[in-house]
C-alpha cells in the first residue's frame, strides 16, 4: 500500500525516525529523509538503498533549530518533488539548559515544536495535491496540561522537563487546529505518544530505560496505514486517547497559532498563508 507513496520523515538518523526509516524503507516508497549529521545521513542512505533495493530514497541535511535552514530544505524538497503523500513530523531534543537561540526561541520550544509547525505549512501545497495526504505529529504522553504564553521560551523559569512537556502540548494544539482547517482537503492530521522507548533523547532526560526502538516506530507505522477520514485525534497504543483537557480549547489552540506564523514570519522570506 505505501509503494510509490512519497513520505517525508524528519529526525531520520536517530531512534524511532531511523527505525521508522527502516522499517518504511522495504516498503518500497519514495523515501524523504532529513537529519542534522550529514555523513551518518549519506551512511543511512546508502545502507537502506543496499538492503532494500529501493532506489527512491533521498536525504537531506538540515538545522531545525534555524529558520533559514527549514525555509531551504522546504524549498529544496518543493523543487524536486511533485507531492508529497505523507509527512512525518518525528524529530526531537531534550536540553537540560536553557539555550536562547539568535532569533529569541528556545531551542527545544523551536525545534520540537515552531520547526514541525513551519515546515508543514511550507510544504501544505506539495500535501494537497496528494490523493489521501496525512500529517503525523510524534507528540508524548508527557506533554504538558497548562500553557503559559508569557514563558514559552523560559522567561519565567525554565527545566528541561517542562520545556520538553510543553512543546509536546503544542504538538498536539498544531494537530487539532490543522486538522480543523484541513476538514474540506484529503488531509489527515493526527499525532500520537510513541511509547517510552530507550532513545538518546530519553536518556538525557530521564535515564537508560524504555522498550526498543522498533515499539515506537511501529507506533508510527500504525497512524501511517490509519484509515484516511480520521482526523485530529491524539493516539496511545495504538488507540484514539483523550489528551490534556487544555489541547480542546479552540482559544488555546488560536492564540498558540497566531504566535507561531507571528514569530516564523519575522525570519521567513515567504511568509506562512494558510
Amino acid at each position: 500500500m505505501l509503494s510509490g507513496k512519497i513520505i517525508l520523515l524528519t529526525g531520520a538518523t536517530d531512534g524511532i525516525g531511523l527505525q521508522t526509516a527502516n522499517d518504511l524503507a522495504g516498503l518500497n516508497p519514495v523515501l524523504i529523509l532529513h537529519g542534522k549529521n550529514a555523513d551518518k545521513g549519506k551512511k543511512l542512505k546508502e545502507s537502506l538503498v543496499a538492503q532494500t533495493g529501493n532506489n527512491n530514497i533521498y536525504y537531506f541535511n538540515a538545522d531545525l533549530s534555524s529558520f533559514k535552514d527549514i525555509e531551504n530544505f522546504a524549498e529544496t524538497v518543493k523543487n524536486e518533488f511533485s507531492r508529497i503523500d505523507i509527512i512525518i513530523n518525528n524529530a526531537g531534543i531534550y536540553e537540560s539548559k536553557k539555550i536562547i537561540l539568535d532569533t529569541g526561541q528556545e531551542k527545544t520550544f523551536m525545534v520540537n515544536y515552531l520547526s514541525a509547525f513551519v515546515l508543514t505549512l511550507q510544504l501544505l501545497d506539495l500535501l494537497k495535491k496528494s490523493d489521501s495526504g496525512k500529517i503525523i505529529n510524534v507528540s508524548s504522553m508527557v506533554h504538558a496540561s497548562t500553557i503559559d504564553f508569557e514563558n514559552l521560551n523560559g522567561e519565567k523559569f525554565y527545566s528541561g522537563d517542562a520545556a520538553y512537556s510543553l512543546s509536546k502540548l503544542c504538538n498536539i494544539l498544531f494537530t487539532y487546529k490543522l486538522a480543523d482547517l484541513l476538514k474540506k482537503d484529503n488531509i489527515s492530521v493526527n499525532a500520537l505518544h510513541p511509547g517510552v522507548i530507550n532513545t538518546k533523547l530519553l536518556r538525557a532526560g530521564w535515564g537508560p530505560f524504555g522498550a526498543s526502538a522498533s515499539e515506537g516506530a511501529a507506533r508510527i507505522m500504525f497512524l501511517i496505514r490509519l484509515n484516511q477520514k480520521i482526523s485530529g485525534k491524539y493516539f496511545e497504543n495504538d488507540k484514539d486517547t483523550t489528551s490534556a483537557a487544555v489541547s480542546y480549547d479552540k482559544s488555546i489552540q488560536d492564540k498558540l497559532w497566531n504566535y507561531s506564523v507571528e514569530k516564523a514570519n519575522q525570519y521567513l522570506t515567504k511568509p506562512i498563508k494558510i
